[in-house]
């Protein structure tokens, strides 16, 4: 990873913050993207301090809202020609309805349309660097909550029916669906791109939601949740190991290659989504 750009949303904390820490200890130029300034800098901090790797740099966006998201794209191609790793693992659940500054439900614009539009704006970048330096990767962070959804895009500015484990499991399902759409869609480009099963990991997800759902989540994590450490390895992997070249439009948990559920594979609902995502943000 000695020189490579690596761009990773969500990196502030948990599983994206110990990718970034393990990348950037390999020699990679990493650059983190998070939303609160302070925090933000207070992470770069330790990394560059943790790793005794200096060419660390951030991004600050609230990524679920659309100019943010090609303000950050653009920043990043101001500074960077170069991007070998695109790591979409900013993501968030919410309890109660919540409508993005775009007027979509929250967890669709956070968790999918922020894949989406960052991968899209960033693509030429990825497929330049393939072209000069042989690959690049793109790696979205997905769940296994995807494997009991379904895809549904008429509700999405609507709160009626609003569910947050309904709302959670499409998102990751999403995440999928794009995965395998882009993947064919940049086939001889050079540039992979592959879904993610972290696991249930013992972070501060779902800290933000009210009610009860807070003590269960926490409660969850505290039996049964991996350490971020471990739930980074995968991410790692993808983004570092040679095994990983060239390998794409997959699913991934603990550094294997799985079956996604069943509706992943559907070609018509890859379609639906992307045309919907490219009407939404206008690029596609």
């Amino acid at each position: 990873m000695q020189g490579k750009r690596v761009l990773i949303t969500g990196a502030t904390n948990g599983i994206g913050k110990f990718a970034a820490l393990e990348l950037a200890k390999m020699g990679a130029n990493v650059v983190i993207v998070g939303r609160n300034e302070a925090k933000t800098r207070a992470v770069l901090s330790q990394l560059i301090a943790d790793s005794g790797n200096d060419n660390l740099h951030m991004l600050l966006a609230d990524l679920s809202s659309m100019d943010e998201t090609r303000r950050a794209a653009a920043e990043y191609l101001q500074k960077h020609q170069r991007l070998d790793v695109l790591l979409n693992n900013a993501g968030a659940v919410f309890s109660e309805f919540q409508a993005s500054v775009d007027g979509y439900e929250m967890t669709f614009a956070l968790n999918h349309l922020s894949y989406y539009l960052l991968a899209l704006l960033l693509v030429d970048t990825l497929k330049n660097t393939a072209r000069e330096h042989g690959e690049a990767r793109v790696i979205n962070v997905s769940s296994s909550a995807h494997r009991n959804a379904s895809l549904r895009l008429d509700n999405l500015r609507d709160h009626t029916g609003h569910s947050m484990m309904s709302s959670y499991g499409a998102s990751k399902l999403m995440n999928v669906l794009f995965t395998y759409e882009l993947a064919r869609r940049l086939q001889g480009a050079g540039v992979t791109v592959n879904a993610v099963h972290p696991g249930l990991v013992a972070t501060g997800f779902g800290h933000n939601m009210r009610g009860i759902w807070v003590p269960i989540i926490k409660i969850l994590q505290r039996l049964f949740a991996i350490s971020p450490e471990k739930g980074a390895e995968t991410l790692v992997y993808l983004a570092s190991s040679i095994d990983a070249a060239g390998i794409t439009g997959k699913y991934w948990d603990r550094k294997q290659q799985k079956e996604s559920s069943a509706n992943s594979y559907d070609r018509e609902l890859q379609k639906q989504l992307w045309d919907f995502s490219a009407e939404a943000t206008g690029i596609g």
